[in-house]
């Protein structure tokens, strides 16, 4: 084994450790090294679209990992393996790879990069499969695909995930009720067609849209249904492409009854969304059920194709806000009579559960962090006080506090601080003076608040939300070259937070 060799294997073990095995095994598993020099390291994959992937989520990180061996090295490079056969033989050798499964064989998998390998529960995790301490102690339990009971293929379905076990409230009862219509009536239900959920982190998405899904599959119609996170399915349209195999995966989503589509938020790349728009316009054409998530509105996407964007905003939007009190109470009730049933003599005090869901108001995923803390100082701090929590959980707290400024509270620091009024704000006036301390106190509702940009627009004189979004960019751009105006906008959010 060369020095390089050995160096690179030392990075892919390192890479391996922080990604996990099966992100690794994923996306990093034909990784091969092409050459190296003494600052810059070159890496080749088998496919464009690898090559984009990797450049675009993991280049930092692997550079890093390489930095952290050698110094000496200043860049690291991703090329593609058909533009590289000059390699030096014994370093790149690439097995052929299996394409994606299919009906009833079994998948790796699906990467999901911009979350953490552990989640914490969101608001619908199902508290009965949630034993004492970390979430990420349990396994989870996919439904076995191509069977009955599983999707047809796709992300595995997680059979916790279910409408009995999600936490329902006011903010997301609209939500749930829509779902449920979906999960029940099938194809008949095209009036929420394509149902759009969107909501920010930690707040149920994956949990509903895999409600839906396991609904749909256990019921009495046996739905053909496809539950993919947009990751997956840039993975296996690139996968199929690669095989030469697009017509037959076109052909099997041309005959399901359902899709839902996870994280929409991610779906990248030209000819991944041309693929999807073609997907997306045969199935509603055809009245079959589309359900999609992301962590903002359709309209909010800028990233997507336009026509895909188009035809997401045809149907029903429903944006999903985080928990009111009861809601976190019930969380925390749920969460506690789980733990019970590991250790019958745990016992948390009524007062601390109160306080906790009166003081983490983010989401679900805080409320499950907090309890967990609870739960792990509890063993050798049985007597917790009110104040002691406090400081266990200070972090959660300062987590959530910037979701709970008010856009009125920004429109009054802003109009203060430009010296005009509020009212002049979100009036029509468009005088010079007017104009740029209402575009900064748009960009701070944006940044500081999980409001969609129609709700903003609301909030200043019920304007359009392209004009929100104008703003936004706006500022955005002004910031970037002014460094004045950027100390001016931290100044702005200091005083908000305040």
């Amino acid at each position: 084994m060369t020095i390089n060799s050995a160096l690179f294997d030392r990075v892919s073990a390192l890479l391996k450790t922080q990604v996990g095995p099966e992100v690794y095994a994923s996306w990093f598993g034909r990784l091969k090294l092409h050459s190296m020099s003494k600052s810059v390291v070159r890496l080749s994959v088998p496919t464009t679209f690898l090559k984009s992937w990797i450049n675009n989520r993991y280049l930092d990180l692997i550079t890093s990992l390489f930095q952290q061996e050698d110094p000496d090295i200043l860049k690291v490079e991703i090329l593609v393996r058909s533009a590289t056969r000059g390699a030096r033989p014994g370093i790149e050798t690439d097995a052929a790879a299996p394409g994606l499964p299919l009906q009833g064989e079994a998948q790796p998998a699906p990467a999901q990069p911009r979350r953490a390998t552990s989640q914490p529960a969101s608001l619908g995790q199902h508290a009965s499969a949630i034993l004492p301490g970390s979430a990420a102690q349990i396994p989870p339990r996919p439904a076995p695909a191509g069977s009955p009971s599983g999707p047809l293929f796709g992300s595995p379905l997680d059979t916790r995930y279910t409408f009995d076990s999600f936490v329902e409230g006011s903010s997301n009862r609209v939500a749930l009720a829509a779902a449920r219509t979906i999960a029940d009536a099938g194809a008949s239900a095209v009036r929420f067609n394509p149902l759009f959920v969107h909501s920010t982190v930690g707040l149920g998405k994956t949990h509903l849209l895999q409600a839906i899904a396991n609904a749909a599959i256990s019921g009495p119609r046996h739905s053909r249904v496809v539950y993919l996170t947009a990751e997956y399915f840039m993975w296996r349209f690139a996968t199929a492409i690669r095989d030469n195999d697009a017509l037959s995966l076109k052909e099997t989503l041309r005959n399901i009854d359902l899709l839902i589509i996870d994280d929409m938020q991610f779906l990248q790349g030209k000819s991944i969304q041309h693929e999807f728009c073609h997907l997306l316009n045969m199935l509603l054409d055809s009245a079959k059920q589309v359900v999609v998530a992301a962590d903002r509105a359709p309209w909010e996407l800028e990233s997507l194709d336009p026509r895909v964007r188009s035809r997401l905003q045809g149907g029903v939007a429903i944006e999903m806000e985080g928990p009111d009190f009861d809601m976190r109470m019930e969380i925390l009730t749920r969460r506690l009579e789980v733990a019970r049933q590991e250790d019958p003599s745990l016992d948390i005090a009524p007062e601390i559960l109160t306080h906790v869901a009166r003081s983490i108001t983010a989401s679900g995923r805080e409320l499950e962090g907090a309890f967990n803390q609870l739960l792990f100082r509890r063993s050798f701090e049985p007597n917790l006080s009110i104040e002691r929590v406090d400081e266990l959980l200070g972090h959660l707290v300062n987590a959530g506090e910037p979701r709970r400024v008010r856009i009125e509270d920004i429109q009054r620091v802003v109009a203060k601080h430009y010296n005009v009024s509020r009212q002049e704000l979100v009036s029509n006036r468009r005088t010079r003076v007017i104009v740029k301390p209402r575009q900064i106190a748009m960009y701070l509702a944006k940044a500081l608040t999980p409001r969609s940009f129609p709700e903003i627009g609301r909030r200043f004189g019920g304007r359009d939300h392209t004009t929100v979004l104008h703003a936004v960019r706006k500022i955005e751009e002004l910031i970037a070259g002014d460094s004045k105006l950027s100390h001016e906008i931290e100044l702005l959010k200091r005083l908000i937070n305040e």
